[in-house]
């Protein structure tokens, strides 16, 4: 049974997650999302994450206690268990695929010149091509298959003479519907998984930080946008160059394997009456 403590404590946390739901349902809502499809699927999370993060001595939960964790029903908990693992999984590797060899392609030595990712050919002897670019991402995956994906995604075309373009306004821009929802997917994904750490831990193992003043002009604010924008990017493009080269020196190297993500907001909106200057804040 919950102590007195813990039921204050969940209260004050369900006031804190209406302020991030609200942004959240916003989009659902958009996208035709309605409140029980949205339960159905959170059902789903539910399950998910208490047999991923909540198991005893490393053992597999039993339906009792998964519902016992969660407060979904075990009939429930029997349908979701049968129906196995959604396709989250290798979505997202793909999209890390289909990134690292962009990335590549903007950084690496043998795929720039002048600062400038190449025309590739597809594939050719003795000379930077297309398969050398993603054989050196992944050997596991066919080139075609690669190119097909960039290739459908707009941010890769192919000239008069046979060469592939990348298109760096894509790559930077707007994008189809489906891949501004997996970059939604993976960026906010992450960030709210580095700040959940991050809240959950005593010592909090990522880095987060965010700057934030209330009351400023607009002009003010489009001034600090400008210099964000230009600053951020200038540091995103270092950290892909060096991020390229430890990519390329650990290719053939044995061990275990990480992924990273860094990313960088801007958000903006007019200010409450009553709010009040804050300076840079540790969050």
């Amino acid at each position: 049974m919950a102590t007195s403590d813990q039921t204050s404590a969940s209260d004050a946390f369900m006031r804190v997650l209406k302020g991030l739901l609200r942004p959240l349902v916003r989009t659902m809502i958009a996208r035709g999302l309605t409140a029980p499809v949205v339960y159905g699927l959170l059902k789903r999370v539910y399950v998910e994450v208490a047999e991923d993060s909540f198991r005893l001595d490393d053992k597999p939960l039993t339906d009792s206690r998964i519902a016992l964790l969660t407060g979904v029903h075990r009939k429930d908990i029997r349908t979701i268990r049968a129906e196995g693992p959604d396709e989250t999984g290798p979505s997202r590797r793909k999209s890390a695929l289909l990134a690292t060899v962009i990335g590549q392609w903007m950084s690496a030595p043998d795929f720039v010149t002048d600062g400038a990712p190449r025309l590739l050919p597809r594939q050719a002897e003795g000379s930077a091509d297309f398969e050398t670019l993603v054989r050196s991402v992944n050997r596991d995956v066919r080139p075609r298959t690669v190119l097909d994906e960039l290739m459908n995604a707009g941010l890769v075309s192919e000239t008069a003479d046979g060469l592939l373009e990348l298109q760096t306004e894509a790559v930077v821009g707007t994008g189809s519907a489906r891949d501004k929802e997996a970059f939604f997917a993976a960026n906010v994904g992450d960030h709210l998984a580095a700040a959940t750490e991050n809240l959950l831990a005593d010592d909090p193992p990522f880095f987060e930080r965010a700057v934030f003043y209330n009351q400023l002009p607009p002009e003010a604010v489009d001034a600090i946008e400008a210099a964000a924008r230009a600053k951020a990017q200038e540091l995103l493009e270092d950290l892909n160059r060096q991020s390229s080269a430890l990519h390329r020196a650990a290719q053939d190297a044995e061990g275990p394997r990480q992924r990273f993500r860094l990313g960088i907001y801007f958000y903006k909106e007019d200010a409450a009456p009553a709010d009040t200057d804050e300076k840079a804040q540790d969050r």
